[in-house]
């Protein structure tokens, strides 16, 4: 027959190694910073400053006076390999690409577009990664709670044993009162275990996301509300209309910048029914013979292409294809968007219904395990019901530990879907 001891070895082992882990590195205790040590570590952030660069090249890039940079051209014609009587040409020019009516104008206002969208899209990924924060943030933080307050029903279970060993030597209680004072410990004890394990998966996913490990604060109750609950959000103001939150959400933006993107890409195509024409200007410098002088000419020509090549087409059509697509995605997306702000909403005043019932029987049943704490000490209340009242008042406890956290997460949530980053 094993002793306690030996069962609660391995928790307590993993709760140390746990607390040292923590100890040794400190990491974000709150949601923004655990959000802002995770944007650090994403691609946007890496490639902003670049993206930023090459917007304002495109936009430097239409404003030149030339559709494509100038091109110089060379050649020279000689007959030495062959007849060798002297003759000798030689030919120095330019070739300047022409801008197609509109086509100037045009190419700016799609430079234009795309700088905007580079700059809002920052808060679009912004937000795609709050997202994944939160719901790890709280999910760990459901994980810490939860595995608190097992920790607490273990010390109330052992020193419960510990009480009914001393009664049962001294002969107020029977044997099996003892046993059944052990089983409640070694139920209590797989509990903590349970706890252990899934606190280690959502620290760990935590960790991946913000590259630090999260700190594990002391979790206590008091008042059917946990003590070390943190990282709560303030509560969100809703806008006042649909259209005031879709002209600001992040994610809408994107979605516009991108049909805006796409409109002027369109618009640019309709211009370029055709290759740019070219501007030639060139010298020549020739004889027939060896004998004869040097002759000097300048040629001024250009070059137009004619018709409307199926390549062109092609592109006007892909362009057209893209902006109808932007915009149906903008109009999806706002609908979409409405609807979970809806939900968030109704979510957050269900959390809020549910703390404040699970805070009043957390504080009803804490109540009850002191009456029946006396009682039981003066005889007046068996050991069965003692320890059925003790579980009830750790399963409130938990249901309100809970409660508040599902609240501050409901919050995140509403948050998230107002387009407002962790603060």
């Amino acid at each position: 027959m094993f002793r306690r001891n030996q069962v609660i070895w391995l928790p307590c082992v993993m709760l140390a190694l746990a607390a040292s882990g923590a100890a040794a590195d400190p990491a974000p205790t709150t949601l923004k910073q655990a959000f802002e040590a995770a944007w650090q570590r994403q691609p946007e952030t890496l490639s902003q400053q670049m993206r930023q660069e090459a917007a304002a090249a495109q936009q430097q890039a239409a404003t030149r006076w030339t559709a494509e940079p100038v091109a110089l051209e060379l050649s020279t014609k000689t007959d030495r390999l062959n007849q060798n009587l002297g003759r000798d040409e030689t030919v120095a020019g330019i070739s300047i690409p022409l801008w197609l009516p509109g086509e100037r104008t045009r190419t700016g206002a799609v430079a234009d577009a795309q700088a905007r969208a580079a700059n809002r899209r920052v808060r679009a990924a912004q937000l795609r990664a709050a997202a994944h924060v939160r719901e790890a943030y709280w999910a760990w933080q459901r994980a810490r709670v939860d595995h608190g307050l097992a920790g607490e029903l273990l010390g109330h279970a052992q020193q419960l044993a510990k009480d009914v060993g001393k009664r049962v030597r001294a002969g107020d209680l029977a044997r099996a009162d003892q046993h059944q004072a052990d089983g409640a410990v070694a139920s209590a004890e797989v509990t903590l275990a349970e706890a252990t394990g899934a606190l280690a998966p959502s620290a760990h996913r935590l960790r991946a996301l913000s590259g630090q490990v999260p700190k594990v604060p002391a979790v206590g109750t008091s008042g059917g509300r946990v003590v070390g609950v943190i990282g709560a959000e303030p509560m969100p103001v809703l806008p006042a209309d649909s259209a005031t939150l879709m002209a600001t959400h992040p994610a809408v933006a994107e979605l516009q910048d991108s049909a805006d993107v796409a409109q002027r890409s369109a618009e640019l195509a309709q211009v370029q029914t055709r290759a740019n024409p070219e501007l030639t200007l060139a010298t020549s410098r020739d004889r027939g013979q060896s004998d004869e002088a040097y002759q000097h000419s300048i040629t001024l020509g250009i070059r137009i292409p004619l018709g409307s090549s199926s390549s062109n087409q092609a592109k006007r059509a892909s362009a057209q294809a893209d902006a109808m697509e932007a915009q149906a995605q903008v109009r999806l997306e706002s609908e979409r968007l409405l609807g979970e702000v809806e939900a968030a909403r109704v979510g957050l005043v269900s959390a809020q219904t549910q703390l404040a019932a699970a805070q009043r029987r957390a504080l009803l049943a804490r109540e009850s395990r002191v009456f029946f704490q006396k009682s039981f000490q003066l005889g007046e209340t068996d050991l069965p019901t003692r320890l059925r009242m003790e579980r009830e008042a750790m399963d409130a406890e938990r249901q309100a530990a809970r409660a508040g956290i599902d609240l501050a997460a409901a919050q995140s949530a509403l948050r998230q879907t107002l387009g407002l980053l962790p603060e």
